[in-house]
């Protein structure tokens, strides 16, 4: 067992002997490293030269699409991002390629990866391309107080997968893009103006036209309610226990709420000072005797 060993030892000693042996170093490098260097040197000029157009083709991709404005940043960000990907995916390949690398199967591998990535990852796909007409329809952008698949908020954030909202009450809601482009949106703040609606019950005994002008005069008195369109104030439905009144008044979109809250309480008081009652739920009761 030992003389094996020690057989095996000199075999290893010599073949280290016979590579580290000059003249073998200098015909390797004479007939394969020099050809190796090459394709190093060209592979790293190429990463490099790659870099550089990388990083430029990024710049003037970002100022081409600055010009669509702020209002389309969504869009630009997810274009400079494929661009990138792709062009970094390209570079790879081809400095890859210059190593001597076969990259055949490299990318027919990537093909079926991509397939079954795709397959797996079908909801967050969804969400994209949802997010994609998101960003070019342009139903509303971050500021913005919409309904969204049922939830009401403040836009915060924006993205190519979600949609982020934070509610009147402080809370923060994620909302896929997907369900996003999926369902109704309501913006409420897309147009300049907008119209509140106050409901006021009045007693079935009351004068119907002094209710309705006290009404009319009120809303018009409110902070911020508009001339044009004029307010109204007319009948809306007859209920078990009370005539309800519709009122309305236009204001701008941002004073909406003020609007809202100051004219229950105007209206409210001024059908007061005119004796209009505002009566409570009522229920007649017939008692049957035996």
């Amino acid at each position: 067992m030992g003389e094996e060993f020690e057989d095996v030892t000199k075999d290893v000693v010599q073949h280290v002997i016979a590579v580290a042996d000059p003249s073998v170093v200098l015909v390797w490098l004479k007939t394969t490293g020099l050809n190796v260097g090459l394709r190093v040197l060209a592979a790293a000029a190429i990463f490099a030269g790659g870099l550089l157009a990388i990083k430029l083709l990024k710049k003037v991709l970002h100022a081409a699409l600055a010009k669509f404005g702020t209002d389309r940043a969504m869009v630009a960000t997810f274009i400079v991002s494929v661009v990138e990907k792709v062009a970094w995916a390209f570079l790879a390949v081809v400095v890859l390629g210059k190593l001597g690398v076969d990259v055949g199967p490299l990318i027919a591998g990537l093909g079926v990866t991509g397939f079954v990535l795709g397959f797996a990852f079908q909801e967050s796909l969804g969400s994209l391309a949802s997010g994609l007409m998101i960003a070019f329809n342009h139903p509303f952008k971050v500021g913005d107080y919409v309904s969204v698949a049922g939830f009401e908020g403040s836009v915060t954030k924006l993205d190519m997968m979600a949609v982020i909202l934070a509610t009147a009450d402080n809370r923060q809601i994620t909302i896929p893009n997907k369900s996003a482009w999926g369902s109704p949106i309501v913006n409420y703040s897309a147009l300049e103006l907008r119209r509140v609606d106050l409901v006021v019950g009045v007693a079935y005994g009351c004068d119907l036209a002094k209710a309705k002008a006290t009404a009319l005069e009120a809303i018009k008195s409110v902070p911020g309610v508009l001339a044009d369109p004029a307010p109204l104030a007319e009948v809306k439905s007859l209920d078990d226990s009370a005539v309800t009144l519709t009122v309305r008044g236009w204001t701008k979109n941002a004073d909406y709420w003020n609007v809202f809250f100051a004219g229950n309480q105007i209206v409210k008081e001024a059908l007061d000072r005119a004796g209009v009652g505002i009566p409570f739920p009522q229920l007649e009761v017939h008692m049957v005797q035996s």
